[in-house]
């Protein structure tokens, strides 16, 4: 038998030391785990993942999911037709950078770099562009 010192192991738990002798197994398996749950953390603030359903994201929001009723998909639906409508109204180059900032997620220095234009432009023409979308939204509908 090992004795380990549970406020090491669970510091927000114990706030004084508490002595307790635990079979050799355990006691070689906690710094593997202490190791792990390191690793994890790290991993989790590393990818800025957060699993909570109180956040409305992460593994526990997609696994309790509800499909979505057929109102919602008629909705859906139609903004993605209308955001489609206004962004063919735009100019192309509005267009591919409101596709790519957006869409494929890319921030606006990968679109300078290889549009070889400098961030400013690339940031007014997306700006001007979400101007001119909303324009014709307004104008639309």
């Amino acid at each position: 038998m090992v004795k380990i010192n549970l406020r090491e192991h669970y510091p927000n738990f114990y706030k004084n030391d508490c002595i307790i002798e635990v079979p050799d197994e355990a006691a070689a398996i906690m710094p593997e785990y202490d190791r792990l749950e390191a690793a994890y953390r790290r991993r989790t603030y590393y990818h800025n993942a957060h699993y909570s359903l109180d956040r409305g994201d992460g593994i526990e929001y997609d696994a309790l999911f509800v499909a979505m009723t057929p109102c919602e998909i008629y909705e859906r639906k139609v903004t993605m037709e209308q955001l489609h409508a206004a962004i063919v109204s735009l100019q192309d180059k509005q267009a591919k950078r409101i596709n790519a900032r957006y869409f494929l997620g890319r921030i606006a220095e990968a679109i300078a770099k290889r549009e070889g234009i400098s961030v400013t432009a690339a940031n007014s023409s997306i700006q001007r562009g979400l101007r001119n979308m909303e324009k014709f939204l307004k104008k639309s509908f």
